[in-house]
């Protein structure tokens, strides 16, 4: 079982739209996985009942729970574990980044949000995980999310290769529980949800596998 944890100290990144859809694109490669909201505001969990499809499983958590979950969810045969962290809680995200295997620090591209990861990256340094920079909601046009990459990588930060772009189908998609992929299949969403996710499981090592009624599904 592999387990990432997605993390910012600051708020409207969006953990939660890159933990539901990263869940969505496992679970499509037959993989048992589940999110552990650690996020108060229980975002992943409301999506999760918007859902007519009990997969991925959406777990509200807190931190002090956070290891015994996963000492269950290993013994359930889970095969991928995403932690959505809360924003500004550092016990919950130390707790988080000393259990995973891959960090990833969504944010957007603006002079704000670049100035805000310190702390976080920070935090990822004290719990001696791989941690990487995730732009998010990068607008389309331009060169701001290269100039982000840029400033970032001068300052020695390591940066996802993977975009995520600021796209209509991602929030067309969770508003009534679904994902971009569910949503529009051939959306550029799904296809920067699919880039993403294979990115994740290189760096983490995650090996997909078919479970015994899903043939069908599309390995990664």
């Amino acid at each position: 079982m592999k387990t990432i944890a997605i993390i910012s100290q600051k708020g409207g990144a969006g953990k939660t739209t890159i933990a539901i859809h990263l869940a969505v694109a496992a679970e499509q490669r037959g993989m048992n996985t589940a999110i552990f909201d650690l996020d108060p505001q229980a975002s992943a969990a409301s999506w999760s009942d918007k859902r007519n499809n009990p997969s991925p499983a959406v777990v509200s958590a807190q931190a002090a729970r956070l290891p015994s979950l996963l000492e269950q969810a290993a013994a359930q045969a889970a095969d991928l574990v995403i932690i959505d962290s809360a924003p500004n809680a550092d016990a919950a995200s130390l707790a988080a980044a000393r259990a995973a295997d891959l960090i990833l620090i969504p944010c957007r591209p603006s002079a704000f949000d670049l100035n805000a990861i310190g702390t976080t990256l920070n935090l990822a340094a004290v719990a001696g995980k791989v941690a990487f920079v995730l732009l998010n909601a990068v607008p389309p046009q331009g060169k701001v999310g290269e100039e982000a990459r840029q400033a970032l990588a001068a300052g020695g930060v390591a940066v996802a290769e993977p975009v995520l772009h600021q796209l209509v189908a991602f929030s067309h998609a969770v508003n009534d529980g679904r994902s971009a992929q569910e949503f529009d299949p051939k959306s550029k969403a799904a296809a920067e949800i699919d880039t993403l996710f294979r990115w994740v499981v290189k760096h983490a090592n995650v090996i997909p596998r078919m479970r015994a009624n899903t043939k069908t599904r599309k390995q990664a």
